[in-house]
């Protein structure tokens, strides 16, 4: 599983990047989507310890796995918590008994060790064009981008400084400038008195074991399509990030790994875990580091962060998410805009395949949610069906009779920058 820049000397000026971009990372997850991990607790009946529980065991796994993954493959694998699955869980916990959904979430786990140990599903990776990956990447995480300037219609003063902030910086530190956005908008929160921490208390979270039990309903409603939106909303999105960005870990490892991680903590509430998508691109790209070999510290940093949120469990989770709402998603998608606008030109590149990756684009884009599977599926599908019809063999065979082929088809390729 080991890159080729394994070996590649770590200066103490080389850290500061890595750790920023993985600390934005966690912020952005706690903040942004761990609410659904609440609201699902709350439908399920779960008291504070238990919650506390879920916390505890969903930022233990994440951080460890992450470090373990990053550690030995040298490049900057970040786990993540399955948000999709989360947001399935707020309803189908509504009628499910807590214990019959462990142990779904433990067959839903090792379905997943399974997978990654049987090999196929890197052998799936493989078969996805690149342009088709790249717009994949580009749909999904276009909501972030546009979310980034949408606030100014809700908090115009701190999105404004923010945006300005950010092109001031890019245009005379690059290398510094999401480092400054955070730092600069932190400040401006404690100025104007926006981040209240007073009520907090800080306490160690305990894990509460939970005797799993098993029914056919619990497999057919919760195992399987945990398993289906995980797989298909998370694996699949994430290891196109690590993709597009030029590190090539293999699969299976990562999916066996994350896999046994959820397997030992679901007893514990963890519902899943697995390699991350979207907080992913904010750790893979030029802003981690200008050098591609030294961003695996900003998966041991993210993993590090994971696992003190884990130790003082609902206490530091509370205060990742008493930042303003519009701070995480400005902040969030001013990080990812370096990242977009790569896959873009990524996917425009091959005059070829810039249909399909034009359609694929637009179809993650478009968020489709159809069966209880999320838009990351059916924007892939979409997009290799177009690229199949267009570049495969029909389209090869109805090429003799175009008489006309216009000159716009044939436009000039741009290269694409990471």
């Amino acid at each position: 599983m080991s890159s080729a820049n394994s070996h590649s000397p770590v200066q103490w000026g080389d850290f500061i990047h890595p750790i920023v971009a993985g600390l934005i990372a966690v912020i952005v997850n706690y903040g942004g989507t761990f609410i659904l991990v609440f609201q699902a607790a709350r439908v399920a009946g779960l008291g504070p310890e238990l919650t506390a529980s879920w916390v505890w065991s969903i930022s233990i796994g994440v951080g460890v796995t992450g470090i373990v993954l990053s550690w030995i493959s040298r490049e900057p694998i970040i786990t993540a918590w399955s948000t999709p699955a989360a947001a399935f869980l707020v309803t189908a916990l509504a009628t499910t008994p807590y214990a019959e959904a462990v142990g779904a979430y433990l067959i839903s786990a090792a379905a997943f060790v399974v997978l990654g140990l049987s090999g196929w599903f890197e052998r799936v990776i493989r078969l996805i064009p690149a342009g088709v990956a790249a717009g994949l990447l580009a749909g999904i995480l276009l909501q972030f981008g546009i979310n980034a300037f949408g606030g100014m219609s809700i908090d115009p003063l701190l999105t404004a400084l923010l945006i300005v902030a950010y092109v001031v910086l890019k245009r005379f530190s690059a290398r510094y400038a999401v480092v400054g956005l955070l730092v600069l908008g932190l400040a401006f929160l404690l100025w104007q008195g926006r981040v209240d921490l007073s009520g907090l208390e800080l306490r160690l979270a305990a894990p509460v074991f939970t005797q799993p039990a098993f029914s056919l309903n619990a497999l057919l409603s919760v195992a399987l399509p945990l398993f289906l939106i995980t797989l298909t909303g998370q694996y699949m999105p994430g290891m196109l990030v690590l993709r597009n960005d030029g590190f090539k870990s293999s699969a299976n490892p990562i999916v066996t790994i994350t896999g046994l991680g959820s397997l030992l903590m679901a007893p514990f509430g963890s519902h899943a875990f697995n390699i991350a998508a979207i907080t992913a691109a904010i750790c893979t790209g030029r802003e981690a580091h200008e050098d591609p070999a030294k961003r695996w510290l900003a998966g041991i940093a993210a993993g590090v962060f994971y696992i003190l949120v884990g130790v003082f469990g609902v206490t530091l989770a509370a205060v990742f998410m008493a930042f303003p709402a519009t701070f995480i998603t400005t902040l969030a998608g001013l990080a990812l805009l370096g990242t977009i606008g790569g896959s873009l030109a990524s996917a425009m590149a091959d005059a070829k395949a810039r249909e399909a990756s034009l359609i694929t684009f637009l179809a993650a884009a478009a968020n489709i949610n159809l069966l209880g599977i999320g838009g990351a599926f059916w924007g892939l599908l979409i997009g290799l069906v177009a690229y199949a019809v267009l570049n495969g063999r029909w389209s090869r065979r109805a090429k003799p009779q175009q008489v006309i082929q216009p000159d716009s088809t044939s436009a000039t390729r741009e290269g694409a920058t990471n």
